[in-house]
């Protein structure tokens, strides 16, 4: 029997990063999944990723239509945290080879 230290469940984005972030800290990792990693339920999304990225783009206007978004009953501390994080990870993700949906305008 196969053995590892860390074994992520899910092959979407948020289970490959984690085994990335596994792999980084020296960690044996396997990764299973019950879809192949292109069919995986990331790139099926239809709600997609929302992150401040554009030159026009603003973080606070993201986390006000994020927390009005919710009715107001979002926990704003953790969608200020997610907001501010979400264009750095997006442009991170791009960069480990990660395809976005983008506008006309790139």
């Amino acid at each position: 029997m196969r053995r590892h230290e860390v074994l992520v469940v899910g092959a979407g984005l948020a289970g490959q990063r984690a085994a990335l972030a596994a792999v980084e800290a020296r960690r044996d990792v396997a990764i299973i999944s019950k879809l192949h990693p292109l069919r995986s339920h990331s790139g099926a999304a239809q709600g997609g990723i929302n992150a401040a990225v554009g030159k026009e783009d603003s973080v606070d206007t993201h986390i006000y239509d994020t927390v009005k978004g919710s009715d107001y009953l979002g926990d704003q501390d953790a969608i200020e945290f997610f907001c501010r994080e979400a264009g750095p990870t997006v442009v991170e993700m791009e960069h480990y080879g990660t395809i976005f949906s983008r506008a006309e305008d790139g």
